[in-house]
């Protein structure tokens, strides 16, 4: 099914151009709307996935109109047109969660229509999460993990290091569910990520990583959208926050931090340090144990960090007698 993208602007040459570029792309389906009002009628009537509003306009601004969309379409994903000379009124309409992407005028063509693209892989994102369905939900990390080749398998390896955890602290089977959930979907918010900066070969620079660093929210937002428990948001959203209180997106420290996000953080990071990445090579086991210990304290609870440890030892040395085990029988 093609996704419906509404067109709003008073400018009908402005609608033409758009609808045009986006008309050479299989998937989008087009409406067009010259006014604020008719852009709200024609929401009532269709099922509209993204809508591209221009914001200043005569009767409604597209801040305003995107505002109200938000309220009777929360699904539909929210770009907003803008001038340079109205550039921070885009930024706060992003910040305030009113708005997903903004993109300024006179626009890029490739850049236009990769952010339509990625608005509609979230329309379609938070379609699928909301199904909580678990094969669906696992199916969903895995395809967003083909954006990065380098993470293939993390979120489930993820997952796996961290119900380790849940299961020695002993949490409720409920806690366990959404830790696993959670740990899967914890980087969802990569989609709106450009892979130019997922697969940069190079330590990325400020600008990219502030970039990057919203992803949490993004994720945070999808997963709200999506009615998803508050665990698995709060993991989505707390997963890069450090227990000095230097993380991101909030800088909380400390029990700040709900634990299953402390729980996800120790396992994201030992995976992290023993794959491939586009920069480095994967360390050993031994090196990761190393730089986890001394991340005690500083990124990571210092108590999950020992309980994921003694862990890992204890699985290592069970592994390492089962198979002396085998060995002396075959002789």
């Amino acid at each position: 099914m093609a996704d419906t993208v509404l067109l709003v602007d008073d400018e009908e040459y402005v609608l033409n151009s758009i609808e045009r570029l986006l008309a050479c792309h299989d998937g989008i389906r087009v409406f067009r709307a010259a006014s604020g009002a008719d852009a709200l009628k024609l929401i009532e009537e269709e099922s509209v996935a993204v809508i591209v509003s221009d914001n200043m306009m005569p009767g409604m601004k597209g801040t305003e109109l995107l505002s109200r969309v938000k309220t009777v379409s929360p699904d539909t994903v929210r770009i907003l047109l803008t001038a340079y000379a109205d550039f921070p009124t885009a930024i706060e309409a992003i910040n305030s969660g009113e708005v997903f992407r903004f993109i300024v005028k006179p626009w890029d063509d490739g850049l236009l229509v990769r952010t339509v693209q990625e608005a509609a892989g979230r329309h379609h994102l938070i379609r699928s999460l909301r199904v909580k369905d678990k094969a669906i939900l696992l199916s969903l990390a895995q395809t967003i993990e083909l954006k990065d080749p380098y993470t293939r398998g993390h979120c489930e390896r993820v997952a796996g290091y961290a119900l380790m955890i849940a299961e020695a602290l002993d949490l409720p089977e409920a806690s366990k569910k959404d830790i696993e959930y959670g740990s899967w979907l914890h980087d969802c918010g990569k989609v709106g990520i450009p892979e130019r900066i997922l697969n940069n070969k190079c330590r990325i620079d400020e600008e990219d990583f502030e970039v990057v660093k919203r992803h949490p929210l993004w994720g945070a937002d999808v997963a709200r959208q999506a009615q998803l428990s508050e665990v698995i948001v709060n993991i989505i959203l707390y997963h890069h926050e450090k227990f000095n209180g230097k993380g991101y997106p909030s800088a909380i420290m400390g029990e700040q931090i709900p634990v299953e996000a402390r729980i996800v953080a120790v396992a994201d990071v030992f995976d992290a340090l023993t794959t491939d990445r586009p920069y480095r090579a994967g360390l050993s086991k031994e090196e990761a144990v190393e730089i986890i210990s001394s991340l005690k304290g500083e990124s990571l609870d210092p108590d999950i960090v020992n309980v994921f440890l003694s862990e890992l030892n204890r699985r290592s040395d069970e592994g390492r007698r089962v198979a002396e085990a085998g060995l002396h029988e075959e002789r």
